[in-house]
This record gives C-alpha cells, sequence and structure tokens, in this order.
C-alpha cells in the first residue's frame, strides 16, 4: 500500500529514521517527510530524477511549520513538483557550499543524526563562518580548544542548576569526528605538516576510552524491573536480555522479529549495518508478546502512546527507577548493555561471537572486558535469563 503522507495522523504515527519517509508524487517526482526524534515538527524534502547526471537531487524544503498540519503537505508538494520542474528543465544548480555551516548542513540532510552535535559545538561558533577556500589548520585548532574546555553537560533540566563536568576525551572524540566527516565530503586533505593540513587538527585522542565498570548483577537488575513503571518495563527487560545499544532496540519494529526462527534484525546501530542475531528463550517470549496483533512497521517496544522511545523519553523512568531500587549511581540505559556483554564474556562465549552479537570489534571486546574470567559458555546464554 503506497504512503499517503497529506494525512496528518499517517505522518504522526511514522518512526523517526535517517532515510526519510517517501511518497512518489509523479515519475521522477518524489516527496519525502522526515519526523522529528524529539516530538517536533517533522521536515520535507524534495527528491526529482536529473537525466543529464543519470541520478536523483535532493533538496531540503523546510518544516512549514507556521502552517497548520493538514496544509503542510499541500505546500510541500508543491515546492516538490517546481524542484522537480526545475531539474528537468536543466534549470536547478546545487547550491555552492562555502562555509564550514553549509558543508554542515548539507551533511545533515544525509546523516540527520549529526544534527545536535553540529547545533550545539558548531553553528554558535566562529569555526561556522570561516570559509572553506580559507580553512586552516589553525582555525581548527583554535576550535578544538574551545570543545575541550567547554564542559559538559551531565543533565539537560529545563527548570533548576544545570549539572556539568570536564569533557571526557571520548567525547571529544565523537565531536570531532563528526566535524572531520562533514568536511571530507567537500575538502580534500591538505599537505601534511602545513597549514592547510585542516585534518590534522581533528586527529583522535589516543586510548580516549575508559575501561566499563560499572555492572548491575542479576539481582540489581532484577530490582531494577520490579521499580520501572510499566510503560517502560518491556524496553528495559529487552535491554537486560540482550547486549543491545538503547537506540537500536528503541527502533526494533515489529516486523524485525522472526517468532517462527526466534530472530532479530537489526537495522539501525552504530555501525550502520544490518544484522540478524538469535536471541535467546526469555527474549524470544518476551518480543514475541509485543508483536500479538500489531501490523509490521509501528515500533516492536512502544510507549503508551505508539511512538518510539528515545533518550529524552526514556531517561526520566529510568532514573527514577534507578533511585527507588538504590543502585550505583551512573546507573544508565547503557550501563544494561555492559552488564549483559559482561555476563556473556564472563560465561566463556567467544569474544568474536560477542563482538558480532553486540556490534562491536572483538578488540574493542578485549579492551574493555579482558579482565574477566571465563567459565562454560552454556552458562553465558542461561544467564540472559532473568
Amino acid at each position: 500500500m503506497a504512503l499517503d503522507l497529506s494525512k496528518v495522523k499517517v505522518r504522526e504515527a511514522l518512526p523517526s529514521q535517517r532515510e526519510p519517509h517517501w511518497q512518489r508524487i509523479r515519475p521522477g517526482c518524489f516527496l519525502g517527510y522526515r519526523p522529528s526524534a524529539r516530538e517536533g515538527v517533522g521536515t520535507w524534502i524534495a527528491r526529482a530524477y536529473d537525466e543529464e547526471q543519470r541520478g536523483y537531487l535532493l533538496k531540503a524544503i523546510g518544516d512549514f511549520g507556521t502552517l497548520p498540519g493538514r496544509d503542510r503537505f499541500c505546500d510541500a508538494k508543491r515546492e516538490a513538483e517546481a524542484f522537480a520542474a526545475l531539474v528537468e528543465a536543466g534549470g536547478y544548480a546545487e547550491e555552492k557550499i562555502e562555509t564550514v555551516e553549509e558543508a554542515c548542513r548539507q551533511y545533515v540532510e544525509s546523516h540527520p543524526d549529526s544534527q545536535g552535535r553540529f547545533t550545539r559545538h558548531i553553528y554558535s561558533d566562529p569555526i561556522a563562518k570561516v570559509k572553506l577556500a580559507k580553512l586552516r589548520r589553525h582555525h581548527l585548532k583554535a576550535w578544538r580548544r574551545r570543545l575541550e574546555n567547554k564542559p559538559a553537560l551531565v543533565t539537560r533540566r529545563k527548570k533548576g542548576p544545570q549539572v556539568t563536568r570536564d569533557r571526557a576525551p571520548s567525547s571529544i572524540n565523537r565531536d570531532m569526528a563528526i566535524l572531520r566527516a562533514a568536511l571530507n565530503t567537500v575538502l580534500a586533505p591538505g599537505a601534511p605538516d602545513t597549514e592547510a593540513a585542516w585534518q590534522e587538527a581533528l586527529k583522535s585522542i589516543r586510548n580516549a576510552d575508559r575501561q566499563r565498570t560499572l555492572y548491575l548483577d542479576r539481582d540489581q537488575r532484577r530490582l531494577l524491573l520490579e521499580n520501572v513503571d510499566a510503560e517502560i518495563e518491556p524496553f528495559v527487560r529487552t535491554l537486560c536480555l540482550l547486549p543491545l545499544r538503547p537506540g537500536a532496540v528503541a527502533a526494533l519494529t515489529v516486523g524485525d522479529f522472526d517468532k517462527r526462527t526466534s530472530e532479530l534484525s537489526i537495522g539501525k546501530d552504530k555501525s550502520g549495518k544490518p544484522r540478524r542475531i538469535l536471541v535467546p528463550p526469555a527474549a524470544a517470549e518476551l518480543l514475541a508478546a509485543q508483536t500479538h496483533g500489531r501490523p509490521f512497521d509501528k515500533p516492536l517496544l512502544a510507549r503508551g502512546n505508539g511512538k518510539l522511545w528515545d533518550k529524552e523519553t526514556w531517561k526520566r523512568p529510568f532514573a527514577k527507577a534507578v533511585v527507588i531500587a538504590k543502585l550505583p549511581i551512573g546507573t544508565t540505559a547503557y550501563t544494561l548493555r555492559h552488564s549483559t556483554i559482561t555476563d556473556l564474556v564472563n560465561g566463556g562465549l567467544p569474544l568474536l561471537s560477542v563482538a558480532q552479537i553486540s556490534d562491536t570489534s572483538a578488540e574493542m571486546i578485549e579492551r574493555h572486558y579482558s579482565h574477566l574470567s571465563r567459565h562454560a559458555a552454556a552458562e553465558a546464554l542461561a544467564g540472559l535469563a532473568l
């Protein structure tokens, strides 16, 4: 069944994802919609086929946030058709990227997950206005110093005092990596050891990843599950049973789980590569219950309103349960991933197998978990059941 973006309820039910949800307007002309990851107004994208280039051109056409929801589709469709007509007539020239900010905004169109970092560290910084043709190593060194000296927020409360800490080397590496990726799309590396070598200022800090030490044993995880709200309990229980990142679990849809084979398809994770894993019986039973009578394209572990969980919505109820259960300070949803990986390694499962299941490298598993002892592999899998 073709997607109908003209219906507000249809758009509101769409999951947030990197690739826009596309509706075909006519041959060679498509209108895309990308829902906001934070329940804001979604954005619209036009896509038109260019015969000369033998490929599609994209154009972000805005969110039309000043219009009522029922009117946004019509205006977006009109813009998409005008864009397609211009492309087909050979009169559209792609915008020239001149500044660092423009390079970042172009990168966001294909990598929307980068928007937050650019907003926090680039758009309001002096580096944003530097012309790409004049970008030098000293510009990025200065930006890097400002980034390193910027305190990191521990909490993002809208009310009350903000708690901060020194920015961790691993956080600095992630912030630099996203800018390096954006600039790599428009700039060639400069000659080494010259001011033109802009890329040298963005080299990663070595050995920045700290060993993860906060671990919740099975009794602590049971206690956590006893104290979480019923709405979020299936989501938290899944994190206790599978060594997955919270964001990857939140992005799962009903169609990702095959009840017949107990296989789970994970399409959105850090590596960006889809994979399938065989889940243990306890997890299979839980996920099968979540699929009952629900369409394939709906979130597998949905909130009460049917929408996806995300960091902003799971953070508060999770933190509340941690306090009630009197768990260690610093316990987060990610702690459950570390705890589950620890159980697998401690139970004797080969590091390569653990790495494949959890979407990381064997080297990373060895670095963070090599201090653990090893027992029977069967006990590792049995340990996934709470």
